[in-house]
């Protein structure tokens, strides 16, 4: 699916993380946005975009900005998905419709 967001400055879209399964792409509608990537940091304005294979490196997007900033997010929530946080005490993995979060060693949140 197809995702429409608008993060307000100071905002990150979500914990640092990579998908086992699904794919994920991100195009910037307006404003600008920092990716971080693994260890790396790169702006991204309007007209740019990302991908995110599967097994990649972990990323999350942040709005440093004083405006907020605007972009699509196309992933498809593939069954049988594990993400990892490698930042923080988290798995999460989707059964079907339903995501069941554990920490690191098994044990459920």
């Amino acid at each position: 699916g197809v995702n429409y967001t608008v993060l307000q400055p100071g905002a990150i879209s979500a914990l640092h993380h990579a998908h086992t399964v699904q794919d994920e792409f991100i195009y910037v509608l307006e404003g600008e946005l920092t990716l971080h990537s693994g260890s790396s940091s790169l702006k991204l304005t309007a007209g740019m975009c990302a991908g995110f294979p599967a097994g990649g490196t972990a990323h999350h997007l942040e709005n440093q900005g004083t405006a907020p900033a605007a972009y699509l997010e196309i992933g498809d929530r593939s069954a049988g998905d594990h993400v990892t946080y490698p930042n923080d005490d988290l798995i999460a993995v989707r059964t079907g419709d339903t995501w069941t979060f554990t920490h690191r060693d098994g044990t459920p949140y």
